[in-house]
């Protein structure tokens, strides 16, 4: 019996050690649109329902609509709950990134590129430092983003940025600084959404265009959330560093089972790939094997 409480205690000493290498991130808290956020234009394009808690962007006759961040953040965790344009919705993109506010910007994006009705959206993301991007991934989902609402969240540290759908990582960045690869990490950034029309590019290269008889095109959010280390836009250093949950060792990688449903979404969802475009880069990015995308 005793033998068998011991054995008990070890296992249970083991999972707990297993489980601080790496961890999920803890749980958005919502608060009210009017908290964190301010529109940034159109404002007549904005409809609020259920007291601030969600609300609609609309787009008609070539005229979108977003909000941003009342604050600039230098790390954090960012999430938002949307649901996105249903029907006919080529040439429409519905974006929620982080940027910062100058010409050599950092940027970190998720981009909802539309399509016509009964065929799927493609979900962009891409990773801009200095002023450069040039780092796409295109995956589809696996369910459909205009029925009801899902969770999209990026984790950023000073050790990697993670892209999260519904708590899956669908994108490890991570930091190859020491590889030549620039990061972000000395620009705070604004949290943006937006709805727009880019139908020279969106949809099939820009190939298939916005059907306005469709007009107005609705994205909906809801949990609007922000759990990062607010700074001034001049400010190169978070006050905080190592001090936040998001901070910590545990976030500083994805764990094996995260790892596993990272590579569960890439062979059966990603469609295109930056690392493995061989006409782009026919030597491999550098950081793309620390990335596992190669």
């Amino acid at each position: 019996m005793a033998s068998h409480s011991l054995w008990s205690l070890s296992l249970g000493l083991l999972m707990f050690a297993v489980a601080a290498l790496a961890a999920a991130p803890k749980k958005a808290v919502d608060v009210p649109f009017g908290r964190n956020y301010v529109p940034t234009w159109a404002f007549d394009h904005i409809k609020y329902l259920n007291g601030g808690s969600e609300i609609q962007l609309l787009l008609d006759n070539y005229t979108g609509t977003g909000f941003q961040s009342k604050g600039s953040y230098l790390f954090g965790h960012f999430s938002m709950h949307l649901k996105l344009v249903g029907g006919d919705s080529a040439g429409t993109v519905t974006a929620f990134y982080l940027s910062s506010q100058n010409s050599e910007h950092d940027e970190i994006d998720f981009e909802f590129l539309g399509n016509r009705t009964g065929q799927p959206y493609i979900l962009q993301t891409n990773v801009y430092t200095g002023g450069k991007g040039d780092k796409e991934q295109r995956i589809f989902l696996w369910f459909d983003p205009t029925k009801d609402f899902h969770t999209y969240s990026i984790l950023w540290n000073l050790y990697q940025i993670v892209f999260f759908v519904d708590d899956i990582p669908i994108r490890a960045f991570k930091n190859s600084k020491d590889l030549g690869v620039k990061f972000p990490f000395n620009q705070p950034m604004k949290l943006y959404s937006s709805l727009w029309n880019a139908d020279d590019w969106a949809t099939r290269g820009g190939l298939e265009k916005t059907d306005w008889s469709k007009a107005p095109f609705v994205a909906s959010y809801r949990g609007f959330h922000i759990d990062g280390c607010e700074a001034s836009v001049n400010a190169n250093i978070c006050d905080t560093q190592g001090k936040r949950w998001w901070d910590q060792k545990q976030f500083q990688d994805l764990d094996k089972f995260q790892w596993r449903r990272l590579r569960w979404v890439r062979s059966k969802y990603t469609i295109y790939n930056y690392c493995t475009d061989q006409t782009r880069y026919p030597t491999p990015p550098p950081e793309c094997k620390r990335d596992r995308d190669i």
